[in-house]
């Protein structure tokens, strides 16, 4: 890749980032930017999986299978669909009949005589589901490559084309700057913004908060993923391993030591599981304050960091006044449910000193490094449905988390409660 192709991509990824926009007649948008189908590894039709979202209340959808758009020609017999399966009940087919009727539903029969399904095109399940002001679909892929069998995945949300992956280049963060790069090149080939963010660093423990930092052709990750293997919460034999610490290792390296901008925090469902099993919908999401529901707009509203992340909190506002140094946030309120907000940040004297732990046997690294408590501390705590943290000037970022005492609906790990992420400001 030429190096001045490089730089013009990042470049214009950039300037869209942190571009200031005006939204005076913003609203908040629900949505889904991780989802899989049979197009891939997910073991529904994606009009079913569609019809789940449209009932539950989201706004968007992103259908992001591995290194695949939902495009052409694809069919799958009814054995290999009922195999992805994962509780006893009724066929997917035949809640698919019932859903959408034989009139839509697409069979045939294959050379060795077996019953096969064609997979609607997402054009085609548009029509059954997009209404403007009301849903909107958005085209996407997971990016999905590695290094070394450690897995490296970049969601493309509002492709134009699928972007090929690169694969087992000299190091880890080669290959995520390899692929960032090229679905930067995507959206100028495309004229369309396209948002990458990395996923679920703990996968397979790929990814540490340092790699997360140096990579700055990345601007997103997934702080909250769905996904029950992709933990959330860390492992102690692996310290600074929750994702929230990873964020904001890798944010207070990046201010501090980098001189560039923060990343911004993403949650998904990372849907795979329609039948019963482990990795269902609905446990993360986006609220994302766009002024129209339309591709383009959800996704410059999040390049420009105006949305949070949730699982199961939401926001009747979250604002910062770059002019008081506040940032404001108020908390929907509900009967019987208490709520806590922190806000976290490193100041600018943190203690930079760090401690190298071996890693365990099938980490990405040999090594993690873990840093000091005074790097992402809570700098303020209030307990209540509102709450304002005034900058004192020697904050690096303040961002906040909001914690619910009500138990998330459908958790992915033990104890887990509704929670919400706001974005770094004040950098």
């Amino acid at each position: 890749m030429h190096l001045s192709l490089y730089r013009l991509a990042i470049a214009s990824l950039a300037l869209g980032l942190f571009a200031p926009v005006c939204r005076a007649e913003a609203q908040w948008f629900k949505g889904n930017t991780h989802t899989h189908s049979l197009w891939s590894d997910g073991n529904d039709f994606p009009e079913m999986i569609t019809d789940w979202y449209v009932k539950h209340g989201y706004q968007f959808l992103a259908l992001s299978d591995h290194n695949i758009l939902s495009r052409g020609e694809k069919w799958m017999t009814e054995a290999a669909i009922e195999k992805r399966r994962i509780t006893l009940g009724r066929k997917v087919l035949d809640k698919y009949l019932d859903r959408f009727g034989a009139d839509w539903v697409v069979t045939r029969t294959g050379a060795n005589g077996d019953k096969e399904v064609r997979l609607r095109t997402l054009e085609e399940i548009r029509t059954q589901f997009e209404k403007p002001g009301v849903f909107q679909m958005i085209e996407a892929e997971e990016v999905t490559a590695s290094w070394n069998k450690v897995p490296i995945h970049i969601n493309a949300i509002n492709v134009g084309e699928v972007v090929e992956p690169t694969k087992d280049l000299a190091t880890i963060r080669e290959v995520m700057r390899a692929n960032l790069t090229a679905i930067a090149e995507e959206s100028q080939r495309s004229g369309k913004p396209v948002l990458a963010h990395i996923n679920h660093p703990n996968f397979r423990w790929a990814l540490t908060a340092e790699d997360l930092a140096h990579v700055l052709e990345d601007h997103f990750f997934e702080v909250y993923n769905g996904h029950p293997q992709t933990w959330t919460l860390g492992d102690k034999s692996r310290p600074d391993t929750a994702t929230e610490r990873i964020w904001d290792i890798a944010n207070t390296i990046r201010i501090a030591e980098l001189k560039a901008p923060p990343l911004y925090g993403i949650g998904s469902d990372d849907s795979h599981h329609y039948h019963g099993g482990s990795s269902t919908p609905g446990r993360g999401w986006v609220m994302v304050r766009a002024e129209k529901l339309e591709p383009d707009a959800i996704i410059r509203a999040m390049q420009a960091g105006d949305f949070y992340a949730s699982s199961g909190v939401t926001l009747d506002e979250v604002s910062f006044d770059k002019s008081k140094g506040e940032l404001r946030v108020k908390v929907e309120a509900r009967d019987g449910v208490k709520h806590v907000v922190e806000f976290h940040g490193t100041r600018k004297n943190y203690d930079r000193a760090v401690t190298r732990v071996a890693s365990p046997v099938g980490d990405g690294s040999p090594e993690r490094l873990q840093h000091s408590p005074t790097v992402g501390g809570v700098l303020a705590r209030v307990e209540g449905d509102e709450a304002v943290y005034t900058l004192k000037g020697d904050e690096l970022f303040v961002r906040a988390t909001i914690t619910s005492d009500a138990a998330a609906t459908n958790p992915s790990y033990e104890g887990e409660k509704q929670m919400a992420w706001t974005q770094p400001v004040g950098w």
